[in-house]
């Protein structure tokens, strides 16, 4: 089967290229049977790779040792459902589950685009296939990266999944990343072939506008499920730690979450040809950019593959040619792209979405520059410097800030100008609601709190505020004017408004998750503890009993955990139980006890989530006490294993085994006793303990943004896409005449 897999790769590197040049032979020559050859060149690329990825996810289910990437990432002992999820922990696996999410995509948008822009069409069709060229040549001809190299002599056991990877968000979070990733290229290709043709106006915003809001909304969802992983799986109490890897997320992100703001000017008003066009290939490239961080380990990050040198060169390169060709199409088509209309006023939502996408861009070049500062501090001085998250603070805090308060003040401002009374009316309870907030804030917590949280709070009240304002006045005209219940007059509103009121409610979303943040970094308490059973420690009011140790063991795994209870004032506040598992290593030269002490390890958290705060712990056993005896036992199963295993040799191979049971149980009944003296002859261990403010409400925030996202991205009823094109028509005609 590893046969036909890469047999498949290489068709599929073969449509690709044949793709390409009947797309832009048509596209040149006037010849729909040739585009049409090569969107079905695209169809083609799709099936071959899903064939190669069902071939590769059967020998994990299988636990096919012979091939080295599942020997890699799997073992007999992986749960089902992690087999299936570890062909993308694998450098391999993941740039063909890459492959196979951009040929899906790219398929459904040439399916639904067959028969419109038929001249940008062709082109798009020829940049995706070249995505799909260069990631495929990367699976045929570099050796890192071929899913499905194989050897003669296999091993009878895997290395096994990384146990930090043995989390349920890890079987959505690497594919919703992927799938955000490879939908950025689809907007990305339109405005190539926009650039190309000539057809610069806005038909390829709106073919393509959904998948960059689909994009941005995988991107999302797969930070979230990453700062989930982060919190609860890591084990050091924190949900983003400005790692090189979750800022090349969050980079794209950011510059499509502008992208989405500011292609409605140009369908309104017909403005931003040519910021729209740069800020998508931007976007693209970016995408490409996080693809390479995560591939290459150029920057040192624990979500990151091992540098391989071909592989970097070949994404370096690609970058380049996507940037250069970006400016040059920007500069060759610049007479195409002047605006078809003025800013008429500085107080308008064009210019204020103007000014929020300023600031998302400066952020995301804030972020740019502080990731890659190491790089370049060593191409300059030739030192590395390394840079911590006190390094983004002084420049992300404040950018953040504003960006939240223009979120707020976008919602409820009105297109071309607005006059003082209008200005009043709309800002009123909104501010009134951002002040009041700030004065209870003060009041809780005195002028010496910290600012970014006061601040933090005070525009997040503002946009809930507007947000509300937006949802109400609506509601209630419509219930005024249809005589519906309100319930049903708001439903009816947003069914028939899904693009405004999805987006206003993603707005509230984010307001309500960065107010889970400021609260949960500026009030946090944490405490270090060394505690032996029976002993207390106490963090924030709370105190926190060490009740007993646990402790468990089998070939698998070990665990060595704790029961802890939590009181505050005399009363009960919850029973925890955290744990820290270890799991074997392959490393024969560890010695037959202590690999199963020095492999890869693990820690489970105790938390008890509530609306109010979050109560974390997590504990950090030594294995010192345990260390003579772990010596000691090597020694004597050392010796007792030579000889035992050259009479199993002896035997025939199906009697081996079998030969080998009885000092197999003992050393696990070694092991178990070791372990037991964690219980029974207990030591003091260290926990970190914190409580964590308002930390659910970041869970609830993004939870918010996904609803919006969905209402957002859910096809309008027939009559209400129809007005809207009407108004957008109408729009674009009252921007074109003198004001």
């Amino acid at each position: 089967m590893a046969v036909i897999g890469r047999a498949l790769l290489i068709l599929g590197l073969a449509a690709s290229l044949y793709g390409i040049g009947a797309s832009i032979y048509g596209a040149r020559s006037g010849r729909r049977e040739w585009v049409d050859s090569g969107r079905r060149a695209v169809y083609a690329l799709a099936g071959l790779i899903a064939a190669a990825f069902a071939i590769l996810e059967a020998a994990f289910l299988r636990n096919d040792f012979s091939y080295n990437v599942v020997a890699q990432a799997s073992s007999t002992t992986t749960p089902t459902l992690f087999k299936a999820a570890a062909i993308w922990s694998t450098q391999a696996g993941s740039l063909l589950l890459w492959i196979l999410l951009l040929s899906v995509w790219s398929s459904v948008i040439l399916f639904l685009t067959r028969r419109k822009l038929r001249e940008v069409a062709p082109y798009a069709t020829a940049v995706l296939l070249g995505f799909g060229a260069f990631f495929t040549s990367l699976t045929v001809f570099v050796h890192a990266a071929h899913p499905f190299t194989t050897t003669s002599s296999p091993p009878t056991e895997g290395a096994g999944l990384d146990p930090l990877l043995r989390h349920a968000t890890m079987m959505i979070h690497p594919p919703m990343l992927y799938s955000g990733y490879t939908m950025l290229t689809i907007p990305f290709a339109f405005a190539v072939g926009a650039l190309i043709s000539g057809r610069t106006g806005a038909e390829w915003i709106q073919v393509t506008r959904r998948f960059a809001l689909a994009a941005w909304l995988c991107l999302g969802i797969g930070i979230m499920l990453g700062a989930r992983w982060s919190y609860t799986e890591l084990g050091w109490g924190g949900y983003w730690a400005w790692d090189p890897v979750e800022n090349a997320a969050l980079m794209p992100w950011l510059l499509a979450t502008a992208f989405i703001h500011s292609i409605m000017i140009q369908e309104k008003r017909g403005m931003l040809k040519t910021w729209n066009a740069s800020l998508i290939l931007g976007t693209g490239t970016m995408a490409i950019v996080g693809t390479f961080l995560v591939r290459s380990g150029i920057l040192s990050s624990i979500h990151a593959f091992v540098s391989n040198s071909g592989l970097n060169i070949a994404f370096v390169a690609l970058i380049g040619v996507m940037l250069f060709s970006s400016v040059g199409l920007v500069i060759w088509r610049r007479e195409q792209l002047r605006s078809e209309a003025r800013l008429d006023s500085l107080l308008s939502r064009e210019a204020v979405f103007l000014f929020q996408n300023l600031l998302l861009v400066a952020l995301a070049l804030v972020i740019f520059w502080v990731t890659f500062f190491p790089l370049i501090s060593q191409a300059i001085t030739g030192t590395q410097v390394s840079v911590g998250p006190p390094a983004f603070r002084p420049f992300v805090v404040p950018l953040a800030l504003i960006v939240v308060l223009l979120s707020g003040i976008g919602p409820i401002i009105a297109w071309r100008r607005v006059s003082l009374a209008n200005l009043r009316r709309s800002f009123a309870f909104p501010a009134a609601a951002g002040l009041a907030t700030l004065l209870v804030v003060l009041l809780a917590v005195g002028t010496g709190g910290s600012a970014f949280a006061i601040a933090m709070f005070t525009c997040g009240a503002f946009v809930l505020a507007a947000v509300g304002q937006e949802f109400w006045r609506g509601a209630r005209a419509r219930s005024a004017m249809s005589h519906e219940a309100p319930p049903v007059a708001l439903a009816q509103l947003v069914r028939r408004n899904r693009r405004r009121y999805g987006g206003y409610i993603v707005h509230a979303g984010l307001a309500v998750l960065l107010i889970g943040v400021a609260a949960s970094t500026s009030f946090q308490h944490s405490h270090y503890a060394s505690l032996m059973p029976g002993q207390s420690a106490r963090v924030d009011g709370y105190d926190v009993r060490y009740v007993r140790p646990t402790a468990s063991a089998t070939p698998a795994k070990i665990s060595l955990g704790a029961v802890l209870r939590i009181s505050k004032g005399g009363h009960h506040v919850a029973t925890l139980g955290t744990r820290h598992e270890l799991y074997p290593s392959q490393d024969a030269s560890l010695g037959p006890i202590g690999r199963f002490f020095n492999g890869s390890d693990e820690t489970r958290i105790g938390l008890r989530s509530g609306l109010e705060r979050d109560i974390w712990t997590v504990v950090n056993p030594s294995l010192q006490p345990l260390q003579g005896l772990i010596n000691q036992g090597n020694r004597v199963f050392t010796q007792a294993m030579l000889p035992a295993m050259r009479r199993a040799a002896a035997l025939p191979p199906g009697q081996q085994q079998a030969a080998l049971a009885p000092l197999w149980q003992a050393r696990d009944r070694a092991i178990a006793e070791l372990v037991g003296r964690y219980v029974t002859h207990p030591w003091p261990v260290t926990f970190l303990f914190i409580v964590s403010p308002l930390v659910m409400w970041l869970w609830i925030g993004a939870l918010i943004v996904i609803a919006g996202a969905l209402i957002a991205l859910w096809p309008a009823p027939a009559l209400a896409r129809l007005r809207a094109r009407s108004a957008a028509y109408a729009g674009r005609r009252l921007a074109r005449e003198p004001a």
